[in-house]
């Protein structure tokens, strides 16, 4: 190992993810990489019914960087994460949603900002690879443009974000672990940098129920972050979002009506949201997989 490189431990946290870990592994194992190096990548999976435990160890046997742990249970990606944490060995750790695939450069760039000593965590841009011309395709890419936008502005950061490991675990209740890491590295007076040229390849639902379950299961996540941790993600801050909804009508003024539109079924969603964690105490950490998202083609 080089002592000059920024080392960095890959965290992946997968269920029943075959169609796409193995991309995905590749992908990090091929990262054009100059004053960064990956020390492991290592896969959690929970109670995984699919070959996806098959498919990590294939790739463990060709590469020494990949390991594979096994969570018996499945209780949340959060508990996912605190096992992740226990065996990462470096002092940076990069956290990969295991449905998404980084541009080639996405490691570097997301790992070089901390040679800057105040940076406390990094996350690049995702952008969907759905159809803009079904309805819900067009919602998802829109929600993501108005992401990068706000994120701008205010860095909120997701599917992979890159941290300082100053800390032992996040809280196994949260159901939105990035926000939650977050809210951590903040109180410690660490900063927070969004790097739009990081692009993260995802994909959002291609149906409006596993689209509206996904919604509404995030705001929940944040409205118990909001009570519980007392911290407030940029996307709850109503007068920044409107700035930005403003933002996007002006650039896409022809498509004001489906702009809108994506609007109604976010404050629909987040009002369901709001409902069931105040009437039924609903809290998702552990949820159904929106099945339209796992399959991925660049």
């Amino acid at each position: 190992m080089n002592k000059g490189k920024l080392r960095v431990s890959i965290g992946v946290m997968a269920f029943n993810e075959q169609a796409n870990i193995g991309k995905l592994l590749d992908a990090f194992l091929s990262q054009e990489l100059q004053n960064v190096e990956i020390q492991e990548i290592i896969v959690v999976s929970s109670a995984c019914q699919d070959k996806t435990d098959e498919i990590v160890e294939k790739k463990a046997e060709t590469s020494p960087l990949i390991s594979l742990i096994k969570q018996p249970n499945r209780e949340g990606k959060s508990s996912a994460i605190n096992l992740f944490l226990q065996k990462a060995k470096a002092d940076i750790c990069l956290l990969s949603s295991a449905d998404v695939l980084p541009q080639k450069d996405v490691v570097q760039k997301l790992i070089e900002v901390f040679a800057d000593a105040k940076i406390g965590i990094s996350g690049g841009r995702p952008v969907p690879l759905n159809s803009t011309k079904t309805l819900v395709g067009y919602c998802v890419h829109t929600l993501w443009q108005m992401h990068h936008l706000m994120a701008s502005a205010s860095p909120k950061l997701g599917e992979m974000i890159a941290f300082r490991r100053t800390f032992s675990q996040i809280p196994p209740e949260s159901a939105v672990d990035e926000a939650s890491i977050e809210q951590i590295i903040t109180k410690q007076n660490l900063a927070k940098i969004y790097l739009p040229s990081a692009i993260i390849w995802n994909k959002g639902p291609d149906n409006f129920r596993e689209y509206c379950s996904q919604r509404k299961r995030i705001h929940i996540g944040h409205l118990w972050l909001a009570k519980y941790g007392e911290y407030q993600v940029a996307s709850s801050d109503s007068f920044l979002l409107l700035k930005i909804l403003a933002k996007q009508i002006l650039a896409h003024p022809f498509s004001a009506h489906k702009i809108l539109l994506t609007v109604a079924i976010e404050t629909a969603c987040r009002l369901k949201a709001r409902l069931d964690f105040s009437l039924k105490k609903s809290n998702p950490t552990v949820w159904n997989i929106a099945k339209s998202t796992k399959n991925l083609d660049t």
